[in-house]
């Protein structure tokens, strides 16, 4: 049976991230942005990369040192078009605002921009980036590449992250089209989500070291860590479902996050040195946005990729399918849902806010679930 979760308020949830982070030692403005980032996860639904992660992937790694709180950007190169930085290990989210808001600039001078970050950490949802391409009217597209997980095609040593490729379009539409999925068939966050909800992992979705499938959550995060289990790149294993389309994208994913920047990949992601201690992950994130008006103007774009959702959705329906959807379209319906509702919390998450309030003393805060 699945757990009756409460409902936060969103504005009170912001407060209390924002000043937790603070209370972490993230600079009160950068803090804004990291609690904006995993909360626009809980607004569409993505709860593998919400406040699930507020705690274990920021906090505790705060704790650990091996991210960052004061996020220090140096620019190693810049044309007109194009941007690298080092984030210094800092938080991947604010380095991430920060160049989005530059090539924003760019592409509006010059039609399109790119740009690479290496030395940086875990930067939220893929889509919060190239959305903010969209809110500008511009097309985004992002990717990043993160610790060990996934296997290549006929392997079953965790070589590439999860990678996402992600792109975000404007559309003549209430919400825009917006992918933004993973290379492998399910990632990390959502594993770590089922383990908290006291669920199984889908067979199929992770292979341990001798090609068996494993469904058993907290069985699999540590195994996964230790590298005697790897995720299944989109399509499954081997040939027959065509995984190596999933393998070829993560590749993809991996070559431009590492080698536009000239960052460390793959191995060298894995947190964990040489003498098995916690050691900083080093991540590289690439961003592109494109600007339509530099091509048939902003108004045709959106009009076309309108039309072509339109017709996606008013397509011959399978027998018992009451709908078909495109890309963002249950996100944009889970952020109607739930924007007068609030955040759902469950029961693993209200203790994690309750203690985190209790270690910093922020006794202001009351939550509906207590």
């Amino acid at each position: 049976m699945e757990e009756k979760r409460v409902y936060v308020d969103w504005q009170l949830m912001n407060d209390f991230m924002t000043d937790v982070f603070v209370g972490y030692g993230v600079p009160r403005e950068d803090a804004a942005i990291c609690t904006d980032v995993l909360l626009e996860s809980d607004r569409r639904g993505i709860e593998s990369h919400g406040c699930n992660r507020f705690k274990p992937i920021y906090l505790d790694r705060i704790k650990k040192g091996t991210l960052l709180p004061v996020t220090k950007i140096d620019i190693v190169k810049e044309t007109k078009t194009t941007l690298v930085m080092d984030a210094n290990n800092g938080m991947g989210m604010v380095a991430s605002y920060r160049m989005m808001e530059r090539l924003i600039e760019k592409a509006r001078e010059y039609g399109m921009a790119g740009g690479a970050i290496y030395n940086s950490t875990h930067y939220g949802i893929a889509g919060y980036w190239s959305g903010m391409a969209e809110k500008a009217g511009m097309i985004g597209i992002t990717g990043t590449n993160a610790r060990p997980s996934i296997a290549p095609t006929f392997g079953v040593e965790p070589m590439m992250g999860t990678n996402p490729l992600t792109f975000t379009m404007p559309t003549d539409e209430d919400f825009p089209f917006n992918f933004d999925c993973a290379t492998s068939i399910i990632q990390n966050g959502r594993i770590e989500y089922y383990q908290r909800e006291g669920k199984k992992v889908p067979e199929g979705c992770v292979v341990g070291e001798n090609g068996e499938t494993m469904t058993d959550p907290a069985e699999i995060l540590p195994t996964l860590r230790s590298g005697h289990a790897a995720l299944v790149p989109l399509g499954g294993l081997g040939e027959d479902t065509a995984g190596y389309k999933g393998y070829g994208f993560s590749a993809i994913v991996e070559i431009l996050s590492a080698a536009l920047a000239g960052g460390p990949y793959m191995k060298e992601l894995s947190g964990v040195g040489p003498d098995g201690k916690p050691r900083m992950y080093r991540l590289g994130h690439f961003f592109f946005v494109i600007d339509p008006e530099a091509f048939m103007g902003l108004d045709t774009f959106k009009k076309t990729a309108g039309g072509i959702c339109r017709d996606l959705r008013a397509s011959k329906k399978a027998p018992g399918a009451e709908r078909i959807y495109t890309a963002g379209e249950k996100e944009y319906l889970v952020c109607m849902e739930r924007k007068d509702k609030g955040v759902p919390v469950g029961k693993a998450i209200q203790k994690e806010l309750i203690t985190l309030r209790d270690e910093l003393g922020l006794t202001k805060y009351v939550f509906p679930f207590e």
